[in-house]
């Protein structure tokens, strides 16, 4: 009798972030990949969101090892929430390495992971799984796809990639062993969806650097330009700019500032050492010899781009002549946050540049063209579109069945959703917990949806707190006190203040059993008659 292959995403599918995959066979877990999410605009107070990884915490015994494909933080964001857990060897890519003991030395657990080197073309052998890591193009250095054989058979795990022919590290992807997979017969491929929807091919890297040049050369004074502080190809980008254009360079921010210095002892990121300078040193000089980077192209209110937005930056304010490049693409549901932090920043008297004014960002993955070579190139059995919307993954479908890939042999599936592969076959297995987990500040998983619905109502309608003081008998000491924030204005209230008291008095006087829900009941029905907003409502009382 033939052994089970299960496939089971965490995270990733039906969405964009938190992409996490576990490959399990003969009682063994391959994790691959712990990413975070932005949370959407009315996730008021969420920090990030990480995957539901409880089936992991269940099994934490049988996890053999954890991969990680490249440095973003929609794939490593979550790794010191995983290793909190579980106790499983890590394995990446040098660039992949720095960037995650970055992350674990901030939590605490550097001296505690078992954190394993590997290399675009090695072989490790993780349990029942014989890992083959091969380069892949993505907007950071050292990215790498997985081919993993199983005893069921060959899959093809792409990670975020796209066929960059120039590439700022001049490394492109490994067409040769996409090739040599298809020679051996791929049981199924899993790849990048993101740009299921963007036709043709996306563009390559460089096409950024004539870009800059444009903004170098007619910037009158400072230039900041804001990026994800793993984007080391990005830093490398702007250190070149810097360099033609005679200006310095000075990485700002804790993220951006740890991972470049990480990236230069690595020798990933080349900056001649008289172009790199501090903060310091930068706000000292003339303006329009200098270029800032730093964090905060999402517009995130605690970025350093969202408080010089805001004037809340300590160290330095936006000025009359600043140059602003945003140099990254909007994760959706983020574009309302952009926009309004590019709108702030106008008002501040800077010159602000982003997509779609000028090409100072372009994606890093693969677009519909791209998409349908990876499916010649490796000529899977399967495909199981990974990474994107629902949409995304759906019309990565629809490419595959115009690369000629069976409709039944295409399975299009969400988070939670196990996929079964046994004797060749697919089929689907039970459903397990696929959805979210909040963080909020040091809380982890405290704060669930209704908490986040409790604080939406509070942010759109506001609340209404009730104080009564009553009797053994149940009537009222005095008069009840009302508190109303976000709501109403006391001042200009008054008459809808002092009916709802005559209420609320009333409701008392009139309660034969529970006073408490009375009161709250009628405070409600109340003030939607009277305004037809919902604002929630809180009643105590105390007893004398």
């Amino acid at each position: 009798m033939s052994k089970t292959l299960r496939i089971i995403p965490m995270g990733g599918l039906g969405e964009v972030g938190k992409n996490m995959m576990l490959y399990e066979y003969d009682d063994q877990i391959l994790v691959v990949d712990t990413g975070i999410m932005f949370p959407d605009n009315d996730m008021l107070g969420i920090d990030y969101i990480i995957p539901d990884f409880e089936y992991l915490q269940a099994h934490r015994d049988k996890v053999a090892g954890i991969i990680i494909t490249h440095g973003h933080e929609d794939h490593t964001g979550a790794v010191h929430h995983v290793l909190n857990e579980i106790n499983a060897p890590v394995y990446a890519t040098p660039l992949t390495q720095g960037l995650v003991e970055v992350k674990l030395a901030r939590n605490g657990l550097l001296k505690k992971a078992d954190l394993r080197t590997i290399h675009a073309g090695d072989t490790v052998q993780i349990g029942p799984f014989k890992v083959e890591f091969f380069h892949v193009c993505h907007s950071v250095p050292d990215a790498v796809g997985l081919g993993i054989t199983t005893p069921a058979g060959l899959l093809v795990h792409t990670g975020d990639y796209k066929f960059d022919p120039t590439p700022v590290d001049g490394w492109p992807t490994d067409f040769a062993k996409l090739a040599e997979f298809s020679s051996r017969g791929v049981l199924a491929l899993l790849a990048d969806s993101t740009n299921a929807d963007k036709a043709g091919w996306t563009p390559s890297e460089r096409t950024i650097d004539a870009a800059f040049d444009d903004v170098f050369s007619t910037a009158p004074g400072r230039i900041i330009i804001a990026s994800f502080a793993s984007l080391i190809s990005r830093m490398q980008q702007v250190a070149d700019a810097a360099r033609r254009h005679g200006r310095k360079l000075a990485f700002v921010g804790r993220s951006m500032t740890d991972n470049s210095a990480m990236a230069i002892k690595l020798g990933y990121l080349k900056v001649e050492k008289d172009t790199l300078i501090n903060l310091d040193q930068a706000l000292g000089m003339a303006d329009d010899q200098v270029v800032l980077m730093c964090t905060g192209s999402q517009g995130e209110p605690t970025s350093i781009m969202g408080r010089l937005s805001t004037g809340t930056n300590r160290r330095f304010g936006v000025k009359k002549g600043d140059t602003i490049v945003l140099s990254s693409h909007p994760i959706p549901g983020n574009e309302e946050t952009i926009y309004k932090t590019i709108n702030r920043l106008f008002r501040r008297g800077a010159n602000v540049i982003y997509e779609p004014l000028a090409p100072v960002h372009v994606s890093g993955h693969a677009s519909q063209d791209e998409m349908a070579l990876m499916l010649h190139l490796v000529k899977p059995e399967y495909l199981i579109p990974i990474h994107g919307e629902l949409r995304h993954l759906k019309q990565h479908a629809v490419i595959a069945e115009e690369a000629g890939i069976p409709a039944d042999k295409i399975q299009v599936v969400e988070n939670g959703q196990v996929i079964e592969f046994k004797a060749g076959k697919l089929s689907l297995g039970e459903r397990i917990p696929g959805g979210y987990i909040f963080v909020d500040g040091s809380r982890v998983g405290d704060i669930g949806p209704s908490v986040v619905r409790e604080r939406e109502a509070l942010a759109r309608d506001g609340v209404v707190l009730i104080s009564l003081t009553l009797d053994h008998n149940g009537r009222l000491r005095e008069e009840p006190e009302i508190i109303s924030r976000g709501f109403v204005y006391k001042r200009e209230a008054g008459e809808l203040l002092e009916a709802l008291n005559k209420r609320i008095i009333n409701a008392v006087n009139n309660s034969n059993g529970d006073i408490h829900n009375h009161v709250v009941q009628t405070a409600r029905s109340f003030l939607f008659n009277e305004t037809k907003s919902r604002p929630m409502v809180l009643a105590t009382i105390s007893w004398v």
